[in-house]
């Protein structure tokens, strides 16, 4: 399998254009994932907003074609926002909560672990919301606008274009507190992800096939500075890292630190282009967080790891379900568990 050199005139133009995505490195906890349930509500369908807002899919694409000319790093930052919304309290818009001045109850995007998530994503869903609500007030949620904005930016970048079920109401709690235990870490073992994925119903197929969103990642050199100097405390770098990427990776990310604000691509082939390069990358050692290379190195992922690199449609069509799959995750309804709010950085 070919390598590609991560040679310098490839990643000044990312370090230029994509300052930062990084994979949270916050501290171990010793608290336990919160358990949400994967349930196939029957308030979620695809034409749930037939007769309430039959134009809501365009006006959402209006504005994610929009800002994917303007900051083609909105794809990836409103992946990951989707991706830590659902993780932490339910697919329910409560990763969009600002905290209130003043307030010692933190919302969830103040977690440690969300500090860094980019502001371009948090922008489109509140220019897409804004743009809803002066044609649908108070019809639409900003759990389901994220759900779609995602897919479009998803499939503007390349990938599947799948059907979003809606329905989803917004979340009335947003806490900072429920994070740590529920957003993967860049050094987690393949057993704390499995753990973590089956807490919200998901498979082991289903982790490996979600973790391929990193085809359009990026992380800063602090997530896997690690693997690069001091490897589990070896004073060596992880034997599983490519060298000619260990080479190029100690350029840009020095032992000290000093720049660790830069950010590297996680699939160093086509780290623009929504595909199946993150997975061959994979098996050329080629995996810059050691959370993903770790996936080839266990027997009960590495079939499927291989599997999606072998096939980039059957990957294509993996993803799309497995996002369909994720968006279920917690999803509130009704009065009682939820609110359509107006605007999605605040509680009615």
């Amino acid at each position: 399998m070919h390598v590609l050199s991560l040679t310098p005139s490839l990643i000044f133009p990312f370090l230029f254009l994509i300052s930062t995505i990084p994979i949270s490195q916050a501290k171990p906890t010793t608290s336990h994932p919160q358990t949400l349930p994967h349930v196939r509500h029957r308030g979620l369908s695809v034409d749930y907003y037939s007769k309430k807002c039959p134009q809501l899919e365009s006006l959402v694409g209006s504005v994610t074609s929009q800002r994917f000319k303007e900051a083609p790093v909105s794809a990836p930052a409103t992946i990951r926002l989707f991706f830590h919304d659902c993780f932490v309290s339910g697919c329910d818009g409560s990763i969009l909560i600002e905290t209130k001045k003043g307030s010692k109850n933190l919302a969830e995007r103040e977690a440690e672990e969300n500090k860094e998530l980019r502001e371009e994503g948090f922008e489109s869903i509140i220019k897409a919301k804004a743009l809803v609500e002066s044609h649908c007030p108070s019809r639409v949620s900003c759990s389901d606008i994220l759900a779609i904005a995602t897919r479009d930016f998803i499939h503007l970048a390349g990938g599947p274009y799948y059907q979003v079920k809606k329905g989803r109401w917004d979340g009335k709690r947003s806490t900072a507190n429920n994070v740590p235990s529920n957003i993967p870490r860049s050094n987690s073992t393949v057993d704390q992800l499995i753990k973590l994925f089956a807490s919200k119903g998901l498979t082991v197929e289903d982790l490996v096939v979600l973790s391929g969103a990193h085809t359009i990642g990026f992380a800063h050199c602090k997530s896997f500075v690690g693997r690069l100097y001091d490897f589990k405390g070896t004073k060596r770098p992880d034997p599983n890292i490519n060298s000619s990427l260990l080479k190029e990776l100690r350029m840009y990310c020095p032992f000290s630190g000093r720049s660790s604000r830069a950010a590297l691509p996680l699939d160093a082939t086509t780290p623009f282009a929504f595909d199946n390069g993150y997975y061959k990358g994979l098996g050329s050692n080629m995996g810059l967080l050691g959370s993903d290379q770790a996936m080839f190195l266990d027997p009960r992922t590495k079939p499927i790891v291989l599997e999606m690199a072998r096939d980039k449609q059957k990957f294509l069509k993996a993803f799309g379900e497995a996002m369909d799959k994720m968006g279920s995750i917690g999803v509130k309804r009704g009065r009682k568990h939820g609110e359509i709010r107006k605007d999605c950085r605040v509680f009615l």
